[in-house]
């Protein structure tokens, strides 16, 4: 009988070796690209549930740029940097970009946050399409809306390219802004 548990138990062991090689070749599980988009559409839910405003914004946007993760610190010089994915309307990845950026002046501190750019026409998804990305800037309009600034948004003040909403930081920095930001397309391998 104890000899019966041991062969059951290897078979079941050789089983569940024969099978690891397709488990660690299965894209779901292997693709950091993937790992990204559910952080998206994760972090994208947890501003809809938390700003009332950005509902509006994502119901009427042609697809919206998140980036799960920021990571900005500065000491007199600073930098930020990023990955994000471009969303369709229904939550389909359709592309992925790198924000990056650079600044310098009286700064101090860290901050881990995310960022979602609500792409409202069609001119400004043609500019990010054909530009391969853009500096803010230049390209298309982007209002940044930060929690709690007074603005109101309604169908007669859609009048902008793009809304960004910055959410869900942790630590301690005192400028959100995209001023000197690039977001460049990160084209596959």
């Amino acid at each position: 009988m104890d000899m019966n548990r041991r062969s059951l138990g290897l078979g079941a062991l050789g089983l569940a070796a024969a099978g690891l090689p397709l488990t660690l070749a299965s894209p779901a599980l292997a693709d950091p690209r993937q790992r990204l988009v559910e952080r998206a559409r994760t972090d994208l839910n947890l501003l809809l549930q938390e700003e009332p405003r950005s509902r509006l914004f994502d119901a009427k946007c042609r697809a919206v740029l998140v980036f799960p993760s920021i990571l900005k610190a500065g000491f007199i010089f600073g930098g930020e940097t990023g990955n994000g994915v471009l969303l369709d309307r229904n939550g389909a990845p359709l592309d992925f970009y790198n924000l990056s950026g650079g600044s310098w002046g009286l700064q101090i501190g860290g901050q881990d946050f995310s960022y979602a750019l609500f792409f409202m026409t069609d001119s400004s998804m043609n500019y990010l399409h054909r530009v391969d990305g853009f500096a803010i800037g230049t390209g298309p309009s982007v209002v940044v809306l930060n929690k709690g600034a007074a603005a109101s948004a309604d169908s007669t003040t859609l009048s902008h390219d793009v809304y960004a909403f910055p959410f869900n930081g942790k630590g301690l920095m005192a400028d959100l802004t995209l001023q000197g930001t690039k977001i460049t397309r990160i084209h596959p391998r």
